[in-house]
């Protein structure tokens, strides 16, 4: 056997699996939790790993009959800089993914979507948080007025997709889920990728 499958089956045949031994929560925020687990390496070791535990999020890739895009730009308080995102938010306990998506949209950009496909998950830091974010393509935009959360300043601006492109080239554009959404978008509005 040659090619791709002969590396796949090799690389899945040892376990790399680390065995929780015990832990404890170091801080229990409104968004955020930390741990600190005490681990069993595959080789019998014993280590600590520290992460956070993240209840997952939503991003949405709204998209005009024109092909340009909703974004945001948001003052991001951790980086003490202004960021262009599209819009994202924070799934409550108990929400479906979708629904989620459809009230981050219309709360944070005013925009609702008639047409909506499940794009991709992805895991922004997998280092050190157990976050995923759901991505979803929503199209067939109408605006009715935006209603950010309390604390939510976000300016709402129309950008072509190969804009948005360059300016992650030029590193106007450099939050890790935004620079995925858009190359997923390339490809799906391209028609090179399906979903």
């Amino acid at each position: 056997m040659t090619g791709p499958k002969k590396f796949e089956l090799a690389w899945r045949k040892r376990d790399l699996t680390e065995k929780r031994i015990k832990g404890e929560w170091v801080y229990r925020g409104k968004l955020l939790r930390v741990r600190r687990d005490s681990v069993r390496l595959p080789d019998g070791r014993q280590t600590e790993r520290e992460y956070i535990e993240h209840p997952g999020a939503v991003m949405v890739i709204p998209v005009f009959e024109d092909g340009e895009l909703v974004m945001e730009r948001q003052f991001r308080y951790p980086l003490r800089r202004d960021m262009l995102e599209l819009p994202a938010g924070k799934i409550d306990p108990g929400e479906p993914p979708l629904e989620c998506a459809k009230r981050e949209l219309l709360e944070e950009t005013g925009y609702s979507a008639s047409a909506w496909r499940f794009v991709a998950t992805i895991h922004p830091v997998i280092g050190y948080s157990s976050e995923r974010i759901e991505i979803f393509l929503a199209q067939g935009l109408a605006h009715h007025g935006a209603k950010p959360d309390d604390g939510e300043n976000i300016e709402i601006f129309k950008l072509p997709i190969a804009t948005a492109l360059e300016w992650v080239r030029e590193g106007r554009i450099t939050d890790a889920k935004t620079v995925a959404g858009l190359f997923w978008a390339e490809r799906i509005l391209s028609g090179e990728w399906s979903v």
